[in-house]
Order: structure tokens, then C-alpha cells, then sequence
């Protein structure tokens, strides 16, 4: 595994292709939305389809220096808001929310052509150069893997509104789930409250099938094997084990669909805490 505080050097072109994919399937999405399924609300507390696509406009906008068109102050209190990008978000989000789907749907269309039209004429040097992410300082590549990592769980977020399942493996899954699962010691050791020594796999089957194990020696850690069996399995399906990352759904819900062995009462309270995405 990398050393977490050296930059993550991805290739440019593969990536640019998968995310300018994931956009270009999320138009198709939209273009086959009726005007009730706008206005379904999204697994994410507030938001309706429509709001999500807003916030992927907004990101985008913000990436080619567009401001949102409303001033945080003019922006309601909203009980879902709980930090700076939350607040971020809702000034696209309240902006934007009296046009109708198609302007959406257009606007859409034109910022991700925007972006994909700037990504295609950056060089690897561009992709390697040192940025600002959301997870902290990187390279402008690992910002790219962050929003399509984005993109692809709104993607989900308006199916699984509608009820329409999409295909959440391939290239596109397979960067997100790259981005996603960085964040899963997290999870175990600070949130799961996973103790020292102790060990954890997920065994996920489904479109993202893999073990992933975590190793708790000092800080909770992504590790290609364990010595030994891990203190507690945990199976399940890759497509609820994204959705418990992202709060989507109550674990408490879904544990029907979860499969324990090992220390039991651990697994169980990792399940529990698994949600850790902003």
C-alpha cells in the first residue's frame, strides 16, 4: 500500500475516459426521467433527484471557476447541513432548484462537456501536479478519482430513487470503490472502535466482489493479507456495503442481509458505525 502522505500518481487517459463515461451515462439517465422522477426524493437526507444533479453541476462549476449563483447568506438553514462543503452544496442546490428538469438536464450537459473538454487537453504533468482535494492535499489526478468516485455514487443515489439498477461494477466501479475503500480503517478503527490487535475482512460479493482486510496494529490499516484468520468476517454484497459507507441506508435494516463469523458482537458494531462519507 502507499505511503498515505505521498501524492497518489494515477494515469491520465484511463481515468479522463471513466469519468467523462460516468458523465455521459448519467445524461443517459437523465434523459429518461419523467417529470415525477425529478422530484423523487434521493436516499440522501433533503435532497430530491433534482438536487442531486444540481450538486454535481455545482462541483463542476466550482472546478472551471463558476460561482454558485446565490450568496451563503441567502441560503435557508437546512437540519442536513453539518459542515463548510454541506453549506457549499446547498448554494447550487437552493439556486438552482426553481428550474425546471430540463434546464437541469442542459446545464448538466454543458458543464461536463466544459470539464470534459479541459481534461482531455491536460498532460500527465498536469494530472501529477500537486492539488487541494477533498481528502486533503494531492495530486490533481487523485482530485479526478475523488469526482468520479462522486459522480458514480449520485449516479446510484438517482437509481436507487427511481428504482432503476444500473451496472455498479466495470471501470467506472472499479475507481470508485479504489477512492471509497481509503476510507474503511476509518471506519473499523475510529468509528467501529475495532481494538488493538484485532483484525477485520470484508468478504463482498456481487459487482465489486474481494476480501478487504484491516489490520488494527497502532492505526487501523488497509493490508493486503493477514497473517492468520481475521477476528471478524464480515459478508455481504458489494452494493450494500457502498451504500453502508455512504449512509444511504440503516444498517440496522439490512442486517438480514449481512453474514458474520468470527467475533460476532465487533462485527456487529462495525456494521453498525460503517457510514463515514461526507
Amino acid at each position: 500500500m502507499s505511503d498515505a502522505k505521498s501524492p497518489i500518481l494515477l494515469e491520465k487517459e484511463p481515468l479522463v475516459d471513466a469519468l467523462i463515461g460516468e458523465w455521459q451515462t448519467i445524461g443517459f439517465l437523465l434523459d429518461e426521467l419523467t417529470p415525477e422522477q425529478w422530484s423523487t426524493p434521493s436516499p440522501l437526507p433533503g435532497w430530491s433527484v433534482q438536487d442531486v444533479v444540481a450538486h454535481l453541476i455545482g462541483t463542476e462549476s466550482m472546478l472551471a471557476g463558476i460561482d454558485p449563483p446565490v450568496e451563503e447568506g441567502d441560503v435557508p438553514d437546512s437540519p442536513h447541513v453539518h459542515n463548510p462543503i454541506g453549506a457549499f452544496n446547498e448554494r447550487w442546490i437552493h439556486g438552482l432548484r426553481d428550474r425546471g428538469p430540463e434546464r437541469i438536464r442542459d446545464h448538466f450537459l454543458e458543464i461536463t462537456t466544459q470539464r470534459a473538454d479541459v481534461l482531455r487537453t491536460m498532460t500527465q504533468a498536469d494530472f501529477d501536479a500537486p492539488a487541494m482535494t477533498p481528502v486533503g492535499p494531492d495530486s490533481y489526478g487523485r482530485f479526478m478519482r475523488t469526482r468520479l468516485f462522486d459522480c458514480w455514487f449520485h449516479e446510484h443515489d438517482i437509481r436507487d430513487a427511481i428504482g432503476v439498477p444500473g451496472d455498479e461494477g466495470g471501470v467506472r466501479g472499479e475507481y470508485a470503490f479504489a477512492e471509497l475503500v481509503w476510507g474503511v480503517p476509518f471506519a473499523v478503527g475510529k468509528k467501529g472502535r475495532a481494538p488493538q490487535g484485532t483484525s477485520v475482512t470484508f468478504a463482498l460479493s456481487g459487482p465489486l466482489a474481494r476480501d478487504v482486510h484491516v489490520a488494527v496494529e497502532g492505526r487501523a490499516a488497509l493490508v493486503d493479507e493477514l497473517p492468520g484468520p481475521a477476528t471478524t468476517t464480515v459478508a455481504m454484497d458489494s452494493r450494500l456495503f457502498t451504500r453502508l459507507c455512504g449512509g444511504r441506508v440503516s444498517p440496522v435494516d439490512r442486517m438480514d442481509e449481512v453474514t458474520i463469523s468470527g467475533h460476532e458482537e465487533l462485527g456487529i458494531q462495525i456494521v453498525t458505525n460503517l457510514a463515514f462519507t461526507i
